[in-house]
């Protein structure tokens, strides 16, 4: 388990709406939250989706259920210049700019804006041309795993070392693609089988469940990026809004994460800095159960435990205490010294 602390991005996404304003609005939300990131996503829609590509269910439930997925998509793209003023925007607010390419030439785009993480998403997982481009940039990258076997993991992960990156530089996100995701399809014990079967390759998660307990539970069992949609209004238009959490879920999202990293601690067992002084005020410890004379033996009708509130002999000595002298004087209810 990995005891770095968790690397949050907020997805922005397409909940822009093509509307600069809005995705200016995402990041300084993101920003105030604490998340580590901000990430939108990059495309030109000719290039990934045809003309009769249908939308995904939950699209046409929160968007317009006449227009195809070309025409959905064309809508939220963000060209070059856009890119640039955001990825400024979030240097302003000081929260790192990501963005999911989904196509080669938007890979291209963001390389020479000089971003060093690139994000591959569930959807290309399968795309063997586009695993060896991205691959072969040398870049770290964050690999989601959605909709996939185990199998097509490893499928995915070895192209994209033959292609020149190290298992090192691969983080593999654990994620459901389904939006909102049931919990009960979450599997977030996921994580910990694609930790197993890829031992060098960091593991986090990304969420799509309409709550913030995922991520949570997923930093517990160890992930070191967690991913969540956000949004500035899930009443809004378009596919992504109504299965995102908004910014005040956001910053509690932070929170809880934050606050389950200092919980899990450091792993040994040993009494921690606020309660050592709980020690001699809860613990019991040898006091005399009546008087006992100086030179009088220590015996079991003459001693007992109890709580001194400062402390004495452990009771886990008796075996060692009883049968030695007394060294003085006790009275009833005193704390046993040697």
């Amino acid at each position: 388990m990995s005891h770095s602390p968790v690397f949050i991005i907020a997805e922005a996404g397409v909940n822009h709406n093509g509307d600069m304003n809005i995705a200016r609005k995402l990041i300084e939300a993101a920003a105030d939250s604490g998340a580590d990131a901000i990430k939108f996503q990059t495309f030109k829609a000719t290039e990934i989706v045809t003309s009769q590509a249908q939308k995904a269910t939950y699209q046409k439930e929160a968007s317009n259920t006449e227009e195809s997925q070309l025409e959905m998509l064309e809508k939220l793209e963000l060209d070059e210049s856009m890119h640039v003023e955001l990825k400024a925007h979030c240097q302003k607010k000081s929260i790192e700019f990501l963005s999911t390419p989904f196509d080669g030439k938007s890979l291209d785009m963001l390389l020479e804006m000089g971003l060093s993480t690139i994000k591959i998403p569930s959807g290309e997982i399968t795309n063997l041309p586009y695993l060896r481009h991205v691959g072969s940039m040398g870049k770290r990258i964050i690999l989601s795993t959605g909709m996939t076997t185990l199998q097509e993991v490893k499928e995915a992960v070895q192209a994209l070392e033959k292609a020149g990156t190290s298992s090192k530089d691969i983080t593999l996100l654990h994620c459901n693609t389904q939006y909102p995701t049931p919990y009960d399809n979450a599997n977030l014990r996921a994580m910990e089988t694609l930790a197993q079967a890829f031992p060098e390759c960091a593991v986090g998660y990304s969420d799509h469940t309409l709550g913030i307990e995922c991520p949570i539970a997923a930093t517990a069992l160890g992930a070191t990026v967690i991913e969540k949609h956000f949004t500035l209004d899930k009443t809004m238009d378009g596919p992504d809004h109504a299965a995102s959490i908004s910014p005040d879920e956001l910053s509690a999202m932070v929170t809880g994460i934050r606050n389950t990293e200092k919980a899990l601690g450091t792993g040994h067992k040993e009494p921690s800095p606020s309660e050592i002084d709980n020690i001699s005020i809860a613990r019991r410890f040898l006091v005399a159960s009546r008087p006992i004379i100086q030179g009088e033996l220590f015996n079991e009708s003459n001693l007992t435990a109890k709580r001194t509130g400062c402390g004495g002999i452990s009771p886990m000595q008796w075996d060692k205490i009883i049968g030695q002298s007394a060294p003085h004087d006790f009275q009833s209810g005193e704390t046993i010294t040697l």
